[in-house]
């Protein structure tokens, strides 16, 4: 896709934009889930503001062995992970020019989150059987950023894939709100089954 594409220019000026908000609305997320925690480990009866229901029930969750998947509270990781997003996407908005191994390494971070992201939103449907709002927060955040910084990478060159992927990616980047669409569309359908049980009780 040539620099004068339309399309390009649209996602090389609105790119900033989603990494510097995105970052900002996970970087608090994640923010208030610590002071939480934190709180929890001071006081184990601590109720945190997003403790709803028992669906909803950030403590549920942050005192599972899955929130410390790592060695370290999931929270801590997320502070650093989304501090560096929102400094990448203020830098661009400043109109720095990464190297190309900097979009590289940003892609790699976030393919890392949103794998992440996926193991523990399966983990919390089908293993703790409850939902930690912040955490959801962070789930709609990660899923774009990780999809659009991919298909920057992909339009700038900074990733190439074979060419017999072509036809492929570019099916995929032509159909990049669909994809949106459908990956949030599914995470509702699959929490509204996992807790049907409870939604048809209200």
């Amino acid at each position: 896709m040539s620099k004068t594409d339309g399309s390009r220019w649209t996602l090389e000026k609105s790119l900033p934009w989603l990494l510097a908000i995105g970052g900002l609305v996970g970087l608090i997320s994640a923010a208030i889930l610590s002071v939480d925690y934190v709180n929890i480990l001071k006081n184990p009866s601590y109720q945190p503001v997003c403790n709803l229901n028992p669906i909803f029930s950030c403590s549920n969750v942050m005192t599972t062995r899955q929130a410390h998947a790592f060695g370290i509270a999931n929270e801590f990781i997320g502070l650093a992970g989304f501090a560096i997003i929102l400094a990448a996407g203020i830098a661009l908005l400043a109109k720095a020019r990464p190297a190309r191994w900097t979009w590289r390494l940003l892609n790699a971070g976030l393919l890392f989150a949103v794998g992440f992201i996926t193991w523990l939103q399966f983990e919390t449907l089908y293993r703790i059987g409850a939902l930690c709002l912040f955490c959801m927060v962070v789930w709609a955040v990660t899923i774009p950023m990780f999809l659009y910084v991919t298909f920057y990478n992909l339009d700038s060159g900074h990733i190439a894939p074979p060419k017999t992927w072509r036809k492929a990616v570019n099916f995929l980047r032509r159909h990049h709100a669909d994809i949106l669409i459908l990956w949030y569309l599914i995470l509702i359908v699959l929490i509204g089954h996992r807790f049907w049980y409870y939604w048809k009780t209200l």
